[in-house]
């Protein structure tokens, strides 16, 4: 860059003294032990430095980012160079502004990593119409400010990286106005909505813009209380946060900007559990917490300010491992599916990539891109295994923080087994497609949750047998609404009636249900937990005085399920449990017979015997959606009205050449004895259901 270059920029207004990524020599805080005080070093790259490319370009071209890196290099420059010239809608921020914010990142991303002159011809023409979208979000407080939830804080986020990787070959006008863009239609709407959420009694009211055709309208005035607790906080927190930096000593508001970021990521870190868990699902683990680094990594290298362990990173790392779930199988697409925005999840279910998809976790899988910035700042090992080995890496950060030499260490034993602190319990036998995971969801409401109390999932040999379905609707007016309720979960319903949940009005935010687990013990090759959900049922039905669920799991294929409900004597009623089976491929079936149900699925199969004191049937069935949606079979066990239910559901897994256990159940006083043989070891569990908490007594 030459010299009479930079003096004009010092000379602009919101461009002086912006550091650019070709002409720096300075590098970022090599990450000291934590204590350490860093420096502030205003020449440093946001996320990396010059220095540091050919470190990234490495990392493109390891087999751990062939998708990033296929995605990066294979973009149809002619068709998105005519989408963003032509076809771009300046009414539309949910889908034509978010494409071309993701085209300016990573194009700009690719262009300082390749030096292709497509992407750059790319990204500044998506710079530019960036900057032709009158405001950056669709959402409104008193009917006129803009908050930015989302469009805004993300296109904050990609401009500022843009400037960082791209600058030094963008014009002085180019650079002048997409700062005036950050620093008019960007920061102020997240700070706006940062400040909402801090002060929700300050709020005139939040809304939908008029500027903007977003179809799905729906009450807001509560969205400060409920964002406050959601992912929805940390992207503005972020981008507030980033804004901050690059501005830092050159805009008057810089400083309440990082000072708002700085509070609103202290608060934030409160929703992670002091293990890491995190309520709202893997789903939305992965970006959340990217997000919560990438503020803290940008903070610590431009300003010296150290805010990189405000939760437990190892610990959240940790969780995305519990989480994981990979199957088997081909990648699995809906035929019908459309790019048409319908409020409902799109994209194929990659078998690879599985996790335990409580809510609206699912067809993303395990991202673990936040995964080797845990283990750079942390120098954990079992971080950086996990970074290598579990779900994928499809966000630009991770090649940027990869360090392909870092130690690693394999997940020990002790963690095979794990209540976390959100009551949420996961065992198996190891973190491979073809090992055994179970899953139940117990706990409290969460954004983005489903009705699913005391619902579970039972995989083996790299197949989903209990399941949890995916791409239910985020809006109560489409069909698929119906995959959020109790009724599609590998649950209880009562009288066909599933847990209190709420009408979607004000989107996907938190119930009011709520479960407890009352008992969890593990032994050699066993688990046994029991939840209690009552009060998730006593919402809407006060005659319930017990809904509670048990587990027993004989590692490595046999699940032993008891459920006991109790209602008020003068109000019996019939109560179903429900088993989901995964179909997204049409590959799933479900048969019943009189005392027993079978699951079928390419790799594995299950058979479960049902024991009780009363009478009940065994049907299967499908839930009621349009053919497009595809088909959702279960396995339903009705136990015939009366005012206590005892339903002892016995399931053991095989792969179809595979050795079966031999599973015998016999009655044993007013409970059962299973004996369970599979391969050289046999163990015998003996069921007591009488008592206040059922007891399990293994041998």
């Amino acid at each position: 860059m030459s010299t009479s270059r930079r003096s004009f920029l010092r000379r602009t207004a919101l461009a002086a003294a912006v550091p650019l990524l070709a002409g720096r020599t300075a590098t970022g805080h090599p990450h000291p032990e934590s204590g350490a005080t860093p420096e502030p070093n205003p020449q440093a790259g946001l996320l990396f430095d010059r220095a540091d490319l050919p470190r990234i370009r490495a990392n493109l071209e390891l087999p751990r980012f062939a998708a990033l890196r296929q995605h990066l290099q294979e973009v149809d420059h002619t068709a998105e160079l005519h989408f963003l010239r032509e076809e771009l809608r300046l009414t539309n921020r949910v889908t034509d502004m978010r494409r071309a914010r993701v085209l300016l990142e990573e194009s700009a991303f690719a262009y300082a990593v390749w030096e292709k002159p497509a992407d750059l011809e790319l990204a500044r023409t998506a710079l530019a119409r960036l900057m032709d979208y009158p405001t950056w979000d669709y959402f409104t407080e008193a009917g006129q400010y803009i908050i930015g939830i989302q469009r805004a804080s993300e296109a904050t986020i990609a401009v500022c990286y843009a400037l960082d990787w791209i600058g030094e070959h963008l014009t002085a006008a180019e650079i002048t106005a997409a700062e005036d863009n950050v620093a008019t239609k960007g920061a102020p709407a997240c700070y706006r909505t940062l400040y909402g959420m801090k002060f929700p009694d300050r709020v005139q009211g939040w809304g939908f813009s008029e500027l903007d055709d977003y179809p799905y309208r729906f009450d807001l005035s509560r969205w400060p209380l409920i964002l406050n607790a959601t992912n929805l906080k940390i992207i503005p927190t972020c981008a507030l946060g980033i804004a901050a930096v690059w501005f830092h000593g050159r805009h008057p508001q810089a400083a309440s900007w990082l000072e708002m970021s700085r509070q609103s990521a202290t608060a934030f870190s409160v929703m992670y559990g002091l293990d890491g868990s995190y309520d709202e699902g893997i789903g939305y683990w992965g970006y959340t917490t990217l997000h919560l680094a990438m503020q803290a990594e940008v903070l610590y290298r431009r300003l010296g300010i150290d805010d990189r362990h405000l939760i437990n990173y190892p610990g959240t790392t940790r969780y995305a491992l519990h989480m994981s779930m990979p199957t088997r199988g081909a990648i699995a697409t809906n035929p019908h599916e459309t790019a048409t925005y319908t409020a409902t999840p799109k994209g194929a279910i990659n078998p690879a990539l599985d996790v335990i998809n409580f809510g609206d976790s699912g067809t993303g899988g395990v991202d673990v891109s936040v995964a080797p910035w845990v283990g750079r700042i942390t120098g954990d090992p079992l971080c950086n295994h996990i970074a290598n080995t579990i779900g994928g890496m499809k966000h630009l950060p991770a090649a940027i923080w990869y360090d392909a030499d870092a130690p690693t260490a394999a997940p020990s034993a002790d963690l095979l087994d794990v209540r976390l602190s959100n009551d949420w319990v996961i065992s198996r036998t190891g973190w491979t497609a073809d090992d055994t995971v179970v899953a139940l969801r117990s706990g409290g409401p969460a954004n983005h949750e489903h009705a699913d109390r005391n619902s579970l999932i039972f995989k083996a040999h790299g197949e989903r047998l209990f399941h949890d379905p995916f791409k239910a609707s985020y809006t109560p007016t489409h069909p698929q609404w119906l995959l959020r309720l109790t009724e599609a979960h590998t649950a209880i319903l009562i009288d066909g009636q599933g847990h209190q949940y709420h009408d979607g009005s004000e989107g996907t935010n938190a119930s009011w249900a709520s479960a407890t687990v009352t008992a969890y013990s593990t032994g050699e090759a066993w688990m046994c937990v029991t939840s209690e959900a009552a009060p998730a049922y006593q919402l809407i039905n006060d005659k319930v005085s017990r809904v509670e669920r048990s587990l027993l799991f004989l590692k490595p294929d046999v699940l032993i399920v008891l459920d006991r409900v109790v209602l008020d004597a003068q109000h019996p009623a019939p109560v179903q449990a429900r088993f989901q089976v995964y179909n997204e491929d049409g590959a799933g079936r479900a048969d019943a017979g009189d005392r027993l149900f079978t699951i079928q699925r390419p790799f594995a199969s299950l058979i479960a015997s049902i024991h009780s004191a009363g009478n009940f049937i065994v049907r299967t069935a499908q839930h009621d959606l349009p053919a497009t949606a595809g088909v959702f079979p279960y396995v339903e066990i009705e136990s015939a009205a009366a005012s206590t239910h005892t339903l002892l559901t016995v399931a053991s897994a095989s792969a179809p050449d595979g050795p079966k256990p031999r599973v015998r159940v016999s009655a044993a006083g007013e409970g059962w004895t299973v004996t369970a043989t599979q391969g050289a070891r046999t163990m015998q569990a003996h069921i007591d259901p009488t008592g206040d908490h059922p007891t399990f007594t293994v041998v």
